[in-house]
């Protein structure tokens, strides 16, 4: 058997095997009896198999039929499990929504936007991959998440970006730290500090990197976290100075637990926004939540 059986033959087979007639099943499939026998005449040479035996005006079937009516159920069922499936689909509100986001984003932006979306599309199931922009984009290239709420990436031929907002990165020490003391930093304590910085595989860490070598300095990192949240607590404490945008300390700077202060004379931006394949059309669900983080980061923007 070289070529693969035809969903039209298993379907005269299975209502044949169970009528047991020709005629009924003709009936049934509203097709004629002489196109019924010629279907199954066709799938036996497909199968190479003898597959029914008429005994008087009855119809019953060989062992090989027997084999292939327990696979043909099967085929059928889950024919007929797609089809309700795509059918659901197409439904309004239902479908699925596949992110991907930078754990910042995931504890900052996406929750309120999520709790928005679920409002119009209830029935959307949503999975959420955490992780930075170099883990997101290959799980973007190989159709793994729909769309990913990160920081821009290195120029990617398949990918479009779409920007929301623009954020500086600061020093952020804590409040009894003579840098928040004396309400701005001297450029030659810079080095002598010990830092708490974001994952070096990162994007920040690399813009970081980049910033301070321009600057011809090199500093002095003591620990290397994956945890903003374990960041600012250590900052706190007294253990290090951190780089991070305001926007990620905003509660802890607004209660005075910690200060931010400029890098120096020149700015340190990064820019977030969304990465989806390019020249794929987005869906509804996608193009909403695309419309709500532009409004949920709106205040970052201004």
């Amino acid at each position: 058997m070289n070529t693969p059986l035809n969903s039209r033959q298993i379907r005269a087979f299975s209502v044949l095997a169970r009528t047991g007639s020709f005629t009924q099943t003709a009936r049934e499939l509203h097709l004629t009896q002489s196109g019924i026998s010629h279907s199954m005449k066709a799938l036996e040479r497909e199968t190479g198999c003898r597959l029914l035996d008429r005994l008087g005006k009855k119809i019953v079937l060989t062992q090989a039929g027997e084999q292939l009516l327990h696979h043909a159920n099967k085929i059928l069922q889950e024919m007929e499990n797609a089809q309700e499936a795509l059918t659901h689909l197409g439904k309004w509100g239902r479908g699925r929504l596949r992110l991907g986001a930078s754990m910042a984003a995931c504890q900052h932006i996406i929750p309120p936007v999520l709790r928005e979306f679920k409002e119009s599309f209830p029935d959307h199931a949503i999975t959420i991959a955490p992780g930075d922009t170099p883990e997101l984009v290959p799980l973007l290239l190989r159709h793994k998440i729909d769309l990913a709420l990160t920081l821009q990436a290195e120029k990617e031929q398949q990918l479009d970006f779409h920007p929301l907002f623009t954020d500086e990165l600061q020093f952020i020490v804590g409040a009894i730290h003579p840098w928040a003391q004396a309400g701005r930093v001297e450029r030659s304590e810079i080095p002598r500090q010990s830092y708490i910085l974001y994952n070096k595989q990162s994007v920040t860490f690399r813009l970081v990197e980049n910033y301070f070598r321009r600057e011809q300095m090199v500093l002095n990192t003591v620990i290397e976290l994956g945890s903003m949240e374990a960041t600012k607590e250590l900052v706190k404490l007294g253990v290090g100075v951190s780089i991070l945008a305001s926007w990620i300390a905003q509660k802890e700077i607004e209660e005075g637990s910690l200060v931010a202060l400029p890098l120096g004379r020149r700015k340190l931006n990064r820019h977030w926004g969304i990465l989806h394949w390019r020249g794929r059309r987005l869906n509804l669900a996608e193009e909403t939540f695309v419309g709500l983080c532009e409004s949920a980061t709106a205040p970052m923007r201004r």
